[in-house]
């Protein structure tokens, strides 16, 4: 009774099959369901499945594209720095969509990444202070002797 993994790996593959075609099919029954009533609310709906739909891809691209070491530590930045984290998510993505990644991202070269997001987050933040001109403490004692 003992089965291959490829068995295994196979019936996993159409159980998940199964369960994405059934959750398609229920965005689709309350899309059209919701369209039909109450105005204002549907466009929200849709909206917020939109941003659940996209954040549900992002996922599932970036747990094609790490190694679940490399996910674990993303998971953990996300939970102090989510900017940052953000920002990681996005470049992987992109690198990913370019092609230009050719095996799953490891700890290792996500730690570069991060420090590549680092600096340019530092280079950003720069703060200039700009000093009003014409007026300083000894026109003030000027303008006191005058009186």
């Amino acid at each position: 009774m003992s089965s291959s993994p490829s068995a295994r790996l196979n019936l996993h593959r159409s159980h998940a099959a199964q369960i994405r075609r059934a959750r398609l099919e229920q965005l689709r029954q309350q899309q059209g369901g919701s369209s039909s009533g109450g105005g204002g609310a549907s466009a929200d709906d849709n909206a917020q499945q939109q941003r659940d739909r996209e954040a549900e891809l992002r996922q599932t691209l970036l747990a094609q594209i790490l190694t679940p070491e490399a996910a674990e530590r993303l998971g953990r930045i996300k939970l102090v720095k989510e900017s940052r984290a953000t920002g990681v998510e996005n470049r992987l993505i992109a690198l990913a969509r370019a092609g230009q990644l050719q095996d799953k991202v490891s700890e290792d070269r996500l730690k570069q990444l991060l420090g590549a997001v680092a600096e340019h987050e530092e280079k950003e933040q720069r703060v200039t202070v700009a000093r009003r001109k014409g007026w300083d403490d000894d026109d003030f004692d000027d303008l006191l002797d005058e009186t």
